[in-house]
């Protein structure tokens, strides 16, 4: 037998490992055959009032767009069994295409299940469509995994999807009922999701403050290290509820004592309950990240700067802060993700914001109006996550992972 060489037998089993069927894709592609010619996706109801009746994707787009469509997913877990990188940039091709497509089916099938003597009815999005779109999400990251992409090129893909939809909304969905929720109360929206981002970022700029002012300290102070973690993973464990209700007392009470406080806008309601309430949630994440990050930095690296004649401020400003941003940059991102979520609940107390919409329609059973609150929550999380771990990944030094 001819001897195999080492390099030999490696490109060998590099090659066989390119032939690898890709599992969790296959998985996801036949995921979405079932969704799509079985689940419910869009409904049509006569009004506002009356629920609507359920249609799957095949009837709503009549057999040829279906198969269409099939054909397309169908490519999708094809290339899945033999996968290459070329394949699977096809691949996320194709999702793309599928994402743009979304908003085209939602108007042809306004167009084959409304009738025109049903002038208020309204076409409404199902589950199914739903988890369709989630399933093609979950492809999109596996793709985004395997090409060894940035987390930033999905979120442009989003952005522009997002923008392909907001246009087809404005212009040729006026038949949707999520669109007709939007249009009936576009300036209220614009205020709430003014309201929303006011909340998330004073509420992440100050936890980010903070959270570096008491890291210091923590290093500083062994005895401030346990007492602060411990008081911060205590506030954690309050129902975010629980925490705005039990600053409405004392925030009511400062305000009627101190005139000044109730002049700057400090009250029992509204933001500044809602501002303490984030900031207290923040900042375990913030706090930890940065602790972590501005621990870890490798001793032999400040020993080689305290040589070089740096003094303990140039030490922390030109060598331990630049290293350890990576990872303090994922606490900013941990920290602006989960702001996003818990200022929905502001609403509640009168802080405005994206939730308003999700608690009027749930006291309505208007799910139309939860989703008007909730999707765009969801796109800011994802945007925000997306862009802020590329970030971190940009600035981490070569060769750390």
């Amino acid at each position: 037998m001819t001897a195999i060489s080492k390099e030999e037998r490696t490109a060998r089993q590099g090659s066989d490992k390119c032939f690898v069927p890709n599992i969790v894709l296959i998985t996801l592609s036949l995921g979405l055959l079932m969704l799509l010619w079985s689940v419910d996706s869009v409904s049509i109801a006569p009004n506002r009032i009356v629920p609507g009746s359920g249609f799957m994707l095949w009837q709503a787009l009549g057999l040829p767009g279906a198969l269409l469509v099939s054909v397309l997913i169908a490519a999708l877990a094809a290339l899945a069994l033999t996968p290459q990188k070329r394949f699977y940039s096809a691949q996320l091709i194709i999702i793309a295409l599928l994402l743009l497509l979304m908003p085209f089916g939602l108007m042809v099938a306004g167009a084959l299940l409304i009738e025109p003597d049903m002038p208020q009815a309204r076409l409404g999005v199902s589950g199914g469509f739903w988890c369709l779109l989630f399933v093609m999400l979950l492809a999109l990251v596996e793709v985004r995994l395997r090409l060894k992409l940035s987390r930033l090129w999905p979120a442009l893909l989003l952005c522009f999807v997002a923008a392909v939809w907001w246009l087809c909304a404005l212009s040729w969905l006026d038949h949707v009922a999520l669109v007709q929720e939007f249009k009936a109360r576009d300036a209220q929206f614009m205020r709430a999701l003014q309201q929303h981002l006011v909340l998330v970022g004073v509420s992440v700029s100050l936890s980010v403050v903070l959270g570096l002012a008491l890291a210091l300290a923590m290093r500083r102070f062994s005895r401030l290290n346990r007492l602060g973690f411990a008081l911060l993973n205590f506030v954690q464990t309050i129902p975010s509820l629980a925490l705005f209700g039990l600053l409405l007392a004392p925030l009511a009470w400062l305000a009627s004592q101190v005139p000044l406080l109730a002049r700057l806008g400090v009250s029992g309601i509204g933001m500044a309950p809602a501002l303490i309430a984030l900031v207290a949630y923040s900042l375990l994440p913030m706090v930890r990240n940065t602790y972590t990050a501005l621990d870890e930095v490798d001793e032999a690296t400040l020993e080689a700067a305290t040589a070089m004649g740096m003094r303990s401020a140039q030490r922390f400003w030109q060598v331990r802060l630049p290293l350890a941003l990576p990872v303090l940059i994922e606490g900013v991102r941990i920290t602006a993700v989960q702001a996003i979520g818990l200022a929905t609940v502001a609403a509640l107390i009168g802080a405005g914001g994206l939730g308003t919409f999700i608690f009027q329609g749930l006291g309505q059973a208007a799910m139309d109006m939860v989703l008007l609150g909730a999707l765009p929550i969801l796109v800011l999380a994802l945007l925000v996550d997306a862009s802020l771990g590329a970030l971190a990944e940009r600035l981490r030094p070569e060769g750390m992972q």
